[in-house]
């Protein structure tokens, strides 16, 4: 591996920080996450829908269905964290190449599977795939671009990640109803893993740099660093733990916004492991609900173009609250709903309400982390946000297995979402460098 830079005279001419000077590698790190979201995308819509069918799932076994989501979430979680770790120390290309090497055995493992037990193992690649490779392009982004163009940096990441997602969903959907489910995900997962691993060795370069050059501008007194109002109780080299319990316990903001990031994956795991079964037990067929779970993606993906530019113009705290508000409002929705015109508009409401809400719970984080442990802090809240993947198909899928139906799981997300937002609101402070309130972090 190239050696990395180690001083602010090394860095600071070299690596310029900025969309417009930077745009070649963002335009290349943009595309490495679409690669990402096409992988995800793919399960997000056959899988659940001919689990029975298909992988001898028994009608009603909802926790058992759920646990190929659960065994996603929990090592992609604990990856997230491991992924941050080594990006500071490795640097950022290496995990992202890794990501990339872990998705190869994924669409084998589906096509070869001979019950449900094969999915929930061949999760486990995907979500080696997912904490590192997706990890490292959001890193990656905010490593190159201004603190003032964070927002709308993580919003492209974010957008090019689940329109892809919505398109994985679509295009399965057809392609399993013309090929079968097995044929139709594993021609299409091995040839997006190949792309994207081929993409990412050709023309993905090493962002560090970038990293180490801000931290030498972040001197005592400078106005870079006292614009980022980054927590004063760090030491000089914080140790992974260290990062680990201020960003999940130490600090109030750091805290609320954990939180938040387990409420919204707990609601987008029902909507990945319950809702095409939801929509399946009311007539829908496998194209329609690609359709429906392709545009809530595509609308997630899609609005974060102008909902992470929004929060660099209004701040992060308003976009994070009325995005939980409005995704909660969508999941009862969609409950309380029938007819695949009402499910599509809940949908669209669905995908505003993560767009509000996912980009910018990740530039938040990046606002008051220290470049030199960002990829720590990064990872940390990566780690509890999609630990609710594992917490949300666990308790959903057992709340919809205890009452029999799938109901009450989206009325439970749906109040989750509304106490999580109420806790932003109340206990977190607005961290967007240019809006800094008069107080210390």
């Amino acid at each position: 591996m190239e050696q990395l830079p180690k001083t602010f005279s090394e860095t600071a001419v070299s690596y310029q920080r900025g969309m417009r000077v930077n745009l070649a590698q963002f335009i290349h790190q943009a595309i490495q996450v679409a690669f990402v979201g096409l992988v995800i995308g793919m399960e997000r819509n056959v899988l659940p829908a001919v689990a029975q069918r298909d992988f001898g799932v028994v009608p009603g076994s909802y926790f058992f269905l759920a646990s190929f989501v659960v065994s996603f979430g929990v090592l992609k979680g604990a990856l997230n964290f491991v992924a941050g770790n080594l990006a500071d120390s490795l640097g950022r290309r290496p995990v992202l190449l890794a990501g990339w090497l872990a998705a190869i055995p994924l669409p084998f493992l589906i096509f070869y599977a001979r019950n449900w037990d094969w999915i929930v193992a061949a999760n486990v690649f995907l979500g080696l795939n997912q904490a590192f490779a997706w990890t490292m392009t959001v890193t990656s982004k905010i490593d190159i671009t201004r603190f003032e163009e964070r927002g709308f940096a993580t919003g492209v990441n974010e957008c090019a990640g689940y329109v892809a997602v919505g398109i994985g969903a679509l295009c399965t959907g057809y392609l399993a109803a013309r090929f079968g489910a097995r044929h139709a995900l594993a021609y299409f997962g091995f040839f997006t893993a190949l792309l994207g691993l081929t993409h990412a060795f050709l023309f993905v370069k090493e962002t560090l740099f970038w990293a180490r050059a801000e931290h030498g501008e972040q001197h005592p007194g400078s106005p870079l660093a006292n614009a980022a109002q980054v927590p004063t109780s760090v030491s000089g080299n914080p140790s992974a733990r260290e990062i680990f319990v201020l960003v999940s316990f130490g600090h109030p903001t750091f805290r609320a916004l954990c939180q938040a990031g387990i409420a919204n994956k707990i609601a987008d795991a029902l909507l990945w492991a319950l809702y095409p079964v939801f929509l399946h037990q009311r007539g829908v067929g496998v194209v329609a609900i690609g359709w429906i779970t392709g545009i809530y993606a595509a609308t997630w993906g899609l609005s974060q173009l102008w909902t992470g530019h929004l929060s660099d113009r209004v701040g992060r705290k308003p976009t994070i609250v009325s995005g939980l508000w409005i995704l909660a409002l969508g999941v009862a929705g969609s409950a309380l709903s029938t007819g695949v015109a009402l499910w599509i508009l809940w949908a669209v409401l669905m995908g505003v309400g993560m767009a509000l809400l996912y980009p910018n719970l990740i530039a938040a984080i990046a606002d008051i982390s220290g470049p030199s442990w960002r990829g720590k802090s990064l990872g940390t809240y990566r780690y509890w946000r999609d630990t609710g993947y594992a917490i949300g198909a666990a308790g959903l899928g057992a709340l919809a297995q205890w009452q029999g139906e799938i109901l009450p799981a989206f009325f439970a997300a749906a109040a989750l979402l509304v106490l999580s937002g109420l806790w932003v609101s109340v206990a977190a402070r607005e961290t967007h460098p240019g809006m800094k309130r008069p107080h210390t972090l």
